[in-house]
């Protein structure tokens, strides 16, 4: 009896382990093929759209000022928008997914940091932790002056106005970062590999 189920273990382990490397197989080949549609771009730069839509509700009919780090912030996640509308050009041609890829991650990693750095300020108010009135923008690129509706900052970084299931604004967007850090990560192997079968999605 011993010998019998030695056996049938035996034979079932390569069956299994086939069985594993075909699944892992297609779920490669769908991301693959996803990543290189623009529905998987459109949803990145749509996501994208409805943070900046969900600032601009927060500010002009909640009336909660946003502070120069939440203004910087909004960028990063224009920077998101901005990659996601690159890679809906020419989402087949490897150069443009690279491209893609590369300001996602840029945006995503440095409206981390931003978040990360307003949650401490937050909880650890001191005088020697301060943010300043007005965006430290380039002088050739004012965007303040440019689009003050949107990126004129009028609060104080270490306010907190507004609290959802007791999670400030500023740790929702260190959720928000994270997930798309980790969507990245996700997709980063499909977006550079090659792919010769045709998209499922246009």
């Amino acid at each position: 009896m011993t010998e019998l189920y030695e056996f049938s273990k035996v034979k079932k382990t390569p069956y299994l382990r086939g069985r594993f490397l075909l699944i892992r197989s297609s779920l490669l080949t769908a991301f693959t093929r996803f990543a290189h549609s623009r529905a998987s771009w459109f949803i990145l730069t749509g996501s994208a759209i409805a943070l900046e839509a969900a600032a601009l509700y927060f500010q002009y009919v909640m009336k909660l000022d946003p502070c120069v780090m939440c203004i910087y912030q909004r960028l990063a996640v224009f920077g998101i928008l901005a990659s996601g509308l690159i890679g809906m050009t020419a989402p087949k041609f490897l150069i443009v997914r690279i491209l893609g890829a590369l300001g996602w991650a840029v945006s995503a990693t440095w409206g981390l940091k931003l978040a990360l750095a307003l949650v401490d300020m937050q909880n650890n108010p001191s005088p020697f932790s301060t943010c300043s009135f007005l965006p430290e923008f380039p002088a050739w690129m004012p965007l303040h002056e440019w689009f003050p509706s949107v990126m004129l900052p009028t609060g104080m970084c270490t306010d907190v106005p507004w609290q959802f299931m007791g999670v400030t604004m500023a740790e929702w967007m260190v959720v928000a970062f994270s997930g798309y850090l980790v969507t990245l990560l996700l997709f980063i192997v499909p977006i550079l590999s090659g792919s010769n079968k045709p998209s499922l999605y246009k």
